[in-house]
């Protein structure tokens, strides 16, 4: 059987524990049918606090399914290496940065990666969560 291109979603993030909550919080707010796939980079190879750019291939690598990887950071470092990385064509093709919150954005994305959305308007859907107006 052949395995359904979807948009793969990276989680980048200072911190293991995060990334990896944040993955189980969209992953359990997606379920009901097929998941796209998501990975974490969080914290340093090490295990420390910190972005390691080996992750975050790693990670890219590990979801890329040919249908293009979105890339959701925290913040500071997590940002410079992603582009980087992006600048220097370490990531698989059609990688993108999304600019998007990292919690509401993860699962908005992995919602519209799980429903077969294409890049392009998986990032709109996870910047779309910019919107999202709490008070």
């Amino acid at each position: 059987m052949t395995e359904r291109a979807l948009v793969g979603v990276v989680l980048v993030s200072h911190s293991a524990a995060v990334a990896e909550s944040v993955a189980e919080l969209a992953r359990g707010l997606a379920a009901g049918g097929a998941v796209a796939p998501m990975a974490t980079a969080g914290g340093t190879s090490a295990g420390g606090l910190g972005t390691s750019a080996d992750l975050i291939v790693a990670a890219a690598r590990e979801v890329d399914r040919g249908a293009g990887v979105a890339l959701l950071v925290d913040l500071g470092s997590s940002v410079l290496t992603v582009k980087t990385l992006l600048l220097e064509d370490e990531l698989p093709p059609d990688s993108r940065l999304v600019d998007a919150p990292f919690v509401e954005g993860a699962v908005a994305a992995l919602v519209a990666a799980s429903a077969g959305a294409p890049l392009t308007q998986v990032a709109e859907a996870a910047a779309e969560a910019y919107a999202y107006r709490k008070a």
